[in-house]
């Protein structure tokens, strides 16, 4: 059984899908990291984001892992460096590469294969699990987007102001929807919330009622 969580950066996906995923027993699949991951390597190796043959190189020779609350590249725990501000600028351009996308959509569904999942990210509900048991589509405000962004950082001993992250979040919310390539949008049958003005709890309960009474549907004889 999968279950999607789409959105943009900022509405809570991340913490929604770890807290849905231990209600519900399933597996979390951080989309967001296997393409931060990625950009880590390219940054390393100095390859052009826009090279398509030099990604696909780069790609032969990666190993790519999720443990809970851990990333692997090629066996490097690479959890805390994957969430620099280097590797966010850069990570935009690597999600829109068609070689990249086509290799981490593959190794998505290699990993939930025969699982429960709950997989967060931007495309999950409208190109890489159309056939998902629940799609949700996660929003906010982008002012309270940009505080929590700001919080997130703070914690991290880092200083930015409420506007530069707004400027940076607008430009990179534009380059998402508008990009050729999976855009992020809404599925056709996603469920969208407005998480501005709700707790996680709230989301969170919502998320569930609707996935187990899918749950049960699917369980009910005809």
């Amino acid at each position: 059984m999968i279950v999607t969580i789409d959105g943009p950066a900022g509405a809570g996906k991340s913490s929604a899908a770890q807290e849905l995923a231990q209600r519900l027993g399933f597996q979390v699949l951080d989309t967001g990291a296997m393409y931060r991951a990625v950009t880590l390597a390219v940054l390393r190796k100095h390859v052009a984001v826009h090279d398509e043959t030099a990604l696909e190189r780069l790609l032969q020779n990666l190993r790519l892992e999720l443990n809970p609350g851990q990333v692997l590249l090629n066996g490097e725990d690479v959890t805390l460096p994957i969430r620099s501000e280097e590797v966010t600028l850069a990570s935009g351009a690597i999600a829109s590469s068609p070689v990249v996308r086509r290799r981490l959509v593959h190794l998505q569904r290699t990993l939930a294969n025969g699982k429960n999942y709950v997989c967060e990210g931007r495309d999950q509900g409208t190109i890489v699990f159309p056939d998902a048991l629940c799609k949700f589509f996660l929003v906010a405000d982008p002012v309270e987007r940009a505080h929590r962004r700001q919080r997130q950082l703070v914690k991290r001993g880092l200083t930015v102001t409420v506007e530069q992250i707004l400027h940076e979040q607008e430009e990179r919310d534009r380059r998402d929807a508008a990009r050729d390539l999976a855009p992020m949008v809404p599925a056709a049958d996603a469920v969208v919330l407005d998480s501005t003005k709700m707790t996680l709890p709230q989301v969170v309960e919502t998320m569930e009622r609707m996935v187990r009474s899918r749950i049960q549907a699917q369980r009910s004889p005809c």
